[in-house]
């Protein structure tokens, strides 16, 4: 009766080598998401920009006598102090050196220009609202724009977590000081004399 439980035990382990060898396959999802929930959202974030251009938008008509140009991004601008003899407008890398204020839509400032200035800012390579990122790029030396932004391109769903909050358009007034190409380093070379 010795080799029938050796055999039976053999078997046993062959079994279980055989079992951990072969590769165990990902285990799919219990349920799957029908798309409603993206749906729904997708729907909520239309209804909020257009009751936020809805707002901007009076804004625009109670001022008959500034010309707002609309941006391709999605906010409007009009200029307080117009540079027409440069060309020039920063690029990807310059240095820019601005003040700004940011008012809500009832022009009640959130921040003053004393508070936020000056920002130095890396065009493009720096982290800040997307509309300044883009707003910025338009602007000519010594120009003073005022900037009004759908909360999608200024602080978004989560405010600044200060006095902007959530889903919160603005009035962003920006002076662009000055701005210059970012300076390359050129790597010195030590030349010695040989005596």
């Amino acid at each position: 009766m010795k080799k029938p439980s050796k055999i039976l035990l053999l078997i046993v382990v062959f079994m279980t080598f055989l079992s951990c060898k072969q590769q165990q396959q990902a285990r799919m999802p219990i349920s799957r998401s029908s798309g409603t929930f993206m749906k729904e959202s997708a729907a909520r974030n239309k209804k909020l920009i257009a009751g936020e251009e809805g707002k901007i938008d009076s804004i625009i008509k109670s001022n008959p006598k500034i010309e707002y140009l609309a941006s391709k991004k999605g906010y409007w601008y009009h200029y307080i102090t117009k540079n027409e003899r440069d060309t020039l407008r920063p690029k990807k890398g310059d240095i820019a050196q601005f003040d700004y204020e940011i008012m809500d839509l009832k022009g009640n400032v959130l921040y003053s220009e004393v508070e936020l200035r000056p920002q130095t800012y890396t065009v493009d390579k720096q982290n800040i609202i997307m509309g300044l990122r883009d707003g910025i790029k338009l602007m000519h030396k010594n120009e003073k724009v005022t900037f009004l932004f759908p909360s999608h391109m200024a602080y978004g769903y989560h405010g600044d977590n200060k006095l902007i909050k959530s889903n919160q358009p603005i009035i962003c007034t920006v002076t662009l000081n000055y701005f210059k190409p970012k300076e390359k380093i050129i790597p010195q070379v030590n030349i010695t004399k040989n005596e």
